[in-house]
């Protein structure tokens, strides 16, 4: 379990299905993922999700996104790990639009980037981004991620952000000095 300010990001369970799989059949949260909508019924979503809960893949790590008080309100992970490139990519979807606009997502994204720069050797970290989606790009600036790329996919024109490990600690070091100041 990681603690942020205002998220608790947990190992993923069975009980995340149903909201799990509700999120994916939710065609505004498909079209900002860059995702086509889930249309397949739950009885075979469950089967898969038991399947990968079982056997996770040594490339990825998921997390639900859990508020400090334990609601559940979206999933981040990080995949596609390549450790001989030190790098991986990085998820996120607050999915309960309850909590969109209110530093969950960045809340999320800085407690996820703690534990993978202190506990893993991955150099850089990086995800893709949808062109339009300006308020996402906010929060991963917040975040310290930068734009390195620009794409065109078949599902749309994209972005691609990446933040550094030594970017990261520069970051890091800068908030515990501001901290100490205004305690000083």
């Amino acid at each position: 379990m990681l603690k942020g300010q205002k998220v608790v990001l947990r190992e993923k369970s069975l009980e995340d299905a149903t909201n799990d799989y509700a999120w994916r059949c939710d065609d505004e949260l498909a079209r900002l993922d860059g995702a086509p909508t889930m249309r397949i019924p739950f009885a075979d979503f469950l089967a898969s999700y038991v399947d990968e809960l079982r056997n996770p893949s040594p490339g990825r790590r998921r997390f639900a996104i859990d508020t400090v008080y334990g609601k559940h309100i979206g999933n981040c992970m990080y995949y596609d790990i390549d450790e001989g490139k030190g790098q991986a990519e990085l998820g996120i979807m607050i999915s309960d639009r309850d909590y969109w606009n209110q530093g969950y997502g960045t809340d999320a994204i800085t407690t996820l980037l703690d534990h993978i720069f202190n506990t893993t050797k991955l150099d850089r970290i990086y995800l893709n981004t949808l062109e339009w989606n300006v308020r996402a790009q906010r929060c991963f600036e917040k975040c310290g991620f930068v734009l390195c790329k620009r794409q065109r996919r078949y599902n749309g024109d994209f972005i691609v952000m990446e933040i550094y490990r030594s970017s990261w600690q520069k970051d890091r070091e800068g908030t515990q000095a501001l901290k100490r100041e205004q305690e000083g």
